[in-house]
């Protein structure tokens, strides 16, 4: 008696909605981006994430933010999450076993990664030398960009 009183708190409206948007969220997850991809794509999310937060640090120190460029880093941003899906169905055309995708995907990573270090770099956070000169070239051109408050 005790157990089916518990549940009342399991069984609600909420709760049911959720479980519904995961059961129609879910296979169509897998099916843009494909099984056991999860935790690289995380990473992708996770990195875009943080090129967004030294992104907004950045431009606010070098008060080069406004809010059109704010609005135009969504539609960039949901074009960054559509590529891996594009190379998912591409190796499933094409059946190659996930060439496309992981070569897509590591290749957005390494340019996330590119951006969001010479944000960093902007933005006045600490970093490595050996890693400031890996990211140089992108320093430079999001410094000249800043400077000429076209930066996007």
């Amino acid at each position: 008696m005790k157990f089916l009183q518990s549940l009342e708190n399991v069984a609600t409206p909420a709760n049911g909605w959720a479980t519904t948007a995961g059961a129609i969220v879910s296979p169509a997850f897998f099916y843009l981006y494909g099984t056991n991809r999860q935790d690289i794509l995380i990473v992708l999310f996770f990195m875009i994430a943080l090129d967004w937060i030294t992104g907004i640090s950045a431009a606010k120190k070098n008060q080069s933010y406004s809010s059109d460029y704010g609005i135009s880093r969504i539609p960039r941003t949901l074009f960054l999450f559509a590529l891996p899906a594009v190379g998912n169905m591409l190796d499933r055309v094409m059946g190659t076993p996930g060439f496309l995708f992981y070569g897509v995907t590591f290749g957005l990573i390494y340019h996330t990664w590119t951006s969001l270090t010479a944000n960093a770099h902007r933005a006045g956070w600490p970093m490595p030398k050996s890693i400031e000169n890996l990211v140089g070239s992108e320093i430079k051109a999001k410094a000249e960009r800043a400077a000429r408050k076209e930066y996007k």
